[in-house]
């Protein structure tokens, strides 16, 4: 690496550590605003407060790095352009593909050390997060995905039915049990008016068995009450709801892939999944989005050149979430809906690229 690359590379992350403290501190400060009066009314200390707060930067951080990114390009480009080290650079023979090399490999890097965060680092904190606003804030309980009514679930060569689940009771109302053979032929259904858990058994009352006699018939039996030994305990048909920055990706496409097995809708699950890879990118298509607009012409000032960055990064989320919704309501597919956004700015970074090195 030569010592021009080492010059920009270290002024850009002296340029990016304080723009993205500056907009950490911002983005807290506005949440806290709106979020104190919650705390306020659940009485909740001060202690809570600032884990809440303490736990929520790691993803706050990794939301305001583009734009942390695509400021500091822009401010660092300008002032170049202010004291005339571009023309010096042009006049050596660089090209400003040849300036941007070393910030563009930065932000390249940058971005796979994104998505490792996000991986590593932000499903912790932000579970922990999430938690003290639903449980000490809020004063609720752990939310439930699958609801407390109608809930169906699919088991190993088995489907069961429950018209209503209470999970603190352990208690199933109405449930309807399907069992099958490993041809998928139905040999016993069971319905009944409860099932309680209780010593590792579901104790089901009050019901009615069919099962498949060998002639192919259902011999139907009724009963006050029957031990039924299932694998599945009462805190399968009760999961927690998580949002998808609580789960790194492998873990969210495992609970995206069981629940469309379950026979539920998971595709803004698997829109998100795809939306974990593509983000980080935003760094790299940030960079090259920055680079021109602060090099566009001479007249433009660096406050000015900031300003039209901004409009390009809000351009940017605006189609990311239009093309997240299409893809949550299925017009578009995952892949696509997630990658969308990344290849229009992409394509229009480059051509701003071409442009200015003109």
């Amino acid at each position: 690496m030569g010592v021009l690359a080492r010059y920009f590379i270290r002024e850009f992350f002296k340029l990016l550590i304080i723009f993205q403290t500056v907009f950490i501190a911002i983005y807290l400060m506005i949440d806290f605003a709106s979020g104190i009066d919650d705390f306020i009314k659940a009485g909740s200390p001060g202690s809570v407060m600032f884990a809440y707060f303490a736990y929520k930067v790691p993803s706050i951080a990794v939301q305001i790095l583009p734009a942390a990114t695509l400021t500091t390009v822009i401010v660092m480009f300008s002032l170049m352009q202010k004291n005339n080290e571009i023309i010096s650079l042009k006049a050596c023979g660089a090209t400003v593909w040849k300036i941007s090399q070393p910030i563009v490999i930065a932000t390249m890097f940058l971005s796979v050390g994104l998505f490792l965060f996000s991986e590593v680092i932000v499903p912790i904190t932000s579970s922990k997060a999430n938690d003290i606003w639903r449980i000490d804030v809020k004063k609720e309980r752990q939310a439930s995905f699958h609801g407390r009514n109608h809930i169906w679930h699919k088991g190993k060569n088995s489907i069961y039915w429950i018209k209503q689940f209470n999970n603190v009771k352990k208690i199933m109302v109405e449930p309807t049990f399907y069992f099958f053979d490993s041809s998928f032929h139905l040999i016993r259904r069971i319905d009944a008016r409860s099932a309680r858990w209780k010593n590792g058994v579901w104790q089901v009352r009050e019901g009615i068995s069919q099962d498949l006699d060998r002639d192919g018939t259902y011999k139907m039996t009724r009963f006050k009450g029957l031990d039924l030994r299932l694998p599945e305990r009462p805190e399968d048909f009760v999961r927690v709801e998580r949002e998808p920055e609580e789960m790194g990706y492998e873990q969210l496409r495992r609970f995206a892939e069981r629940l469309r097995d379950e026979g539920y809708d998971a595709t803004r699950y698997f829109v998100d999944i795809n939306i974990k890879i593509a983000f980080p990118f935003v760094i790299l298509i940030m960079a090259l989005l920055g680079i021109p607009v602060a090099l566009w012409k001479r007249q433009v000032s660096t406050p000015v050149a900031v300003s039209l960055g901004i409009v390009l990064c809000f351009a940017y989320l605006l189609v990311l979430g239009l093309s997240r919704t299409l893809g949550f309501a299925g017009i578009l597919p995952p892949l696509v809906s997630a990658w969308l956004a990344n290849g229009i700015f992409f394509f229009v970074g480059i051509y701003l690229m071409i442009n200015v090195n003109r």
